[in-house]
């Protein structure tokens, strides 16, 4: 598994996750953030370019980091500093309450063992007020894509990294008890409809 979580995941994960068409969304999530920024998930760093200028720390949380050249450089070009903060996978993360004034997720939430409790985690080290913006895949509406989603899954958490093809994120979120939600779906035709439909929302600590 070395190998294969080391180089190929990432790989992958540049591939499919730097489609032009997830840039847009991306940004619009991003630009209104500012100050102290906990990104959970940080994968190779495609999110890096689409920050706004008003941040001005980012912490990375990632249990397996890759090792890839272009993420150093994505990591060099940014115009913050970017700490990697040293995560198992599980248990709390090493900040203290209230420590930031963000959190972002993109394409995470699928791949945690206990969302429940990241979520927790997530309300714990944000500032009161702060916000959680993610994008993520999940649970279709229709029965039969559903269906599909759950056959497949197993097979989606050995190749993907743990990712689950049908996690209702909305209702995770939701459940979550953050002050406030504003929650949305977004279809990207281009993708197929196992992965196509996106949950965007901003939860505010």
């Amino acid at each position: 598994m070395g190998l294969y979580t080391d180089r190929v995941l990432p790989w992958l994960i540049e591939r499919t996750l730097g489609r032009p068409e997830f840039a847009e969304p991306r940004r619009t999530l991003l630009r209104e953030l500012a100050g102290e920024v906990l990104e959970v998930g940080f994968g190779t760093g495609l999110s890096l370019p689409h920050y706004p200028a008003a941040v001005t720390r980012l912490y990375v949380l990632d249990p397996h980091p890759p090792r890839l050249r272009r993420v150093r450089k994505r990591i060099a070009a940014a115009p913050f500093p970017v700490v990697t903060l040293a995560y198992p996978g599980h248990g709390p993360y090493p900040l203290p309450n209230g420590a930031v004034d963000a959190v972002v997720s993109f394409f995470t939430l699928c791949t945690i063992p206990d969302v429940a409790a990241a979520l927790q985690e997530i309300r714990r080290v944000l500032k009161r007020g702060g916000s959680f913006v993610y994008l993520e895949h999940g649970a279709g509406e229709h029965p039969r894509v559903v269906g599909w989603q759950r056959r497949l899954t197993p097979l989606q958490r050995s190749l993907g990294g743990g990712c689950h093809l049908d996690r209702p994120i909305d209702r995770l979120v939701a459940d979550a008890g953050f002050a406030e939600l504003r929650q949305g779906r977004l279809d990207e035709p281009r993708l197929p409809k196992l992965i196509g439909r996106l949950y965007r929302g901003v939860a505010v600590g």
